[in-house]
């Protein structure tokens, strides 16, 4: 095992892998910005190092300087994270040009899956189920407009790089192409430096359903179950939860059995995650995949019993997985929210200064935090305060657990988006499990007010 790993990344993410690299007895090796100077990641790490100015750019996707910190304090190994460089296939070669492990995938992997355009071809040649739709880059809306003249309407003109809805639209004819294709071009250009573009059919009233999976250096692979990330806000997920409410025993086995030959067609070693959507009919149909831990791993690990950072750390240390398949349990059910500064009437950030926090306790809860009390959300950063996760023996219990620990948090100082999570949860519609992608639209009416939550 690592003696040293450097940590790539900040928040609750950063906080999360020091804490199993603690438990194993590795010297884990902070970075920081300087609007990050008093974060919880800088005064867990055993030694930590700042690397440039608020601005990311500057900072925390600032290869040379990550690099030149690593070798400084003789790492061993880099860990990503997840968002950031977590992806970065450049970041990944740089790595290994310098002797360093990164855990996580091969570079050749990360840019090939991180393409939607040539993982879709990849996982068309691996027999792996996709939405119909095409496998190169258009260059121009009129391009769109024919493509989806052939696979027909709905269309979800997509962006092939990045992720989190951005440069993502759904459009019902040629005329909304038109309008829609120059702008979501350049938001992906600006945003990931590629704006290539592409069209996917649309599937009507899906699940967005994840399968974990992990693979070690010697040709075995396995996946955790599932998780469900349907209700999503402009196509960014709000609650995530395991298992599915949805799926049966033998739609859940094939997904699996698919996530393991798209993972093992690929060569993939490390934890990594593939998505789906699935149609009312349990149809499902590769999404994309992502090469890395995912923000709502916590629910796999509830259920599991699995520390997935542990299992990253072993694989890309050399080690083999120590179970198979069939050992894999599954135990209860979990759900997590996500807790951000935000205001809840128009869900814009809200960074501020947090005057007070009060966690609440009880069983089966357990918190993610990325910063703490009496300090602020800069305007820098994803406006992320925690992760809360909760575990029960079922559903219900879980939901039960959920609803008192968001009625107890106690944030003080800005706005949260917790009337948001409350009014999702206890909607009927949540309970009973109709938890498509179209909940919000459907179900949610808009915040009048925003309130303070209190014991």
């Amino acid at each position: 095992m690592f003696k040293k790993v450097l940590v790539a990344n900040r928040g609750e993410i950063a906080v999360r892998i020091m804490r199993t690299c603690k438990a194993l007895g590795i010297h884990t090796i902070g970075v920081y910005s300087e609007a990050d100077a008093d974060a919880p990641h800088v005064k867990m790490a055993d030694q930590a190092h700042l690397i440039g100015s608020p601005r990311v750019a500057e900072s925390y996707l600032n290869i040379d300087k990550i690099l030149e910190v690593a070798r400084l304090s003789k790492a061993e190994a880099i860990h990503p994270g997840y968002g950031l460089l977590s992806e970065n296939a450049e970041f990944a070669r740089r790595c290994e040009e310098e002797g360093l492990i990164f855990i996580g995938p091969s570079p050749e992997v990360i840019s090939k899956m991180g393409s939607k355009i040539e993982s879709r071809k990849a996982m068309e040649e691996a027999g792996v189920p996709v939405v119909p739709g095409i496998t190169y880059p258009l260059t121009d809306a009129e391009e769109a407009v024919e493509a989806a003249d052939r696979i027909g309407y709905p269309v979800m003109l997509k962006a092939s790089a990045g992720g989190g809805g951005i440069g993502m639209q759904l459009v019902q004819n040629g005329d909304e192409i038109r309008k829609a294709f120059a702008g979501n071009q350049k938001r992906a250009t600006d945003f990931f430096g590629d704006g290539a573009m592409y069209v996917e059919k649309y599937v009507e009233n899906p699940r967005h359903i994840e399968i974990q999976v992990l693979a070690d250096g010697f040709g075995n692979t396995v996946f955790l179950w599932e998780r469900e990330c349907s209700i999503q806000r402009r196509h960014q997920k709000v609650v995530e939860e395991a298992p599915s409410t949805f799926i049966t025993e033998l739609t859940r086995q094939k997904m699996g059995d698919a996530a393991v030959k798209a993972a093992k067609s690929i060569g993939y070693k490390n934890a990594g995650t593939i998505e789906f959507l699935v149609d009312e009919q349990q149809n499902f149909y590769f999404l994309e995949m992502n090469t890395r831990l995912q923000v709502e791993h916590p629910v796999t690990e509830e259920i599991t019993g699995l520390d997935l950072v542990k299992e990253q750390l072993q694989i890309a240390a050399g080690e083999a997985l120590s179970f198979s398949q069939e050992e894999v349990k599954r135990d209860g059910h979990a759900i997590e929210v996500r807790i951000y500064a935000e205001d809840p009437k128009t869900f814009f950030p809200s960074p501020g200064k947090i005057t007070n926090l009060e966690l609440p306790e009880g069983p089966g809860v357990r918190h993610e935090l990325a910063i703490h009390g009496n300090s602020s959300v800069t305007p820098f950063y994803d406006p992320m305060i925690a992760k809360l996760v909760v575990k029960g023996s079922n559903r219900d219990e879980a939901i039960d657990r959920l609803q008192r620990a968001l009625a107890n948090y106690q944030i003080e100082g800005i706005k949260t988006n917790i009337p948001m999570l409350q009014e999702v949860i206890s909607h009927q519609a949540f309970r009973s499990g109709d938890t498509t992608t179209n909940f919000v639209s459907k179900y949610l009416k808009p915040l009048k007010k925003a309130k303070n939550i209190k014991k």
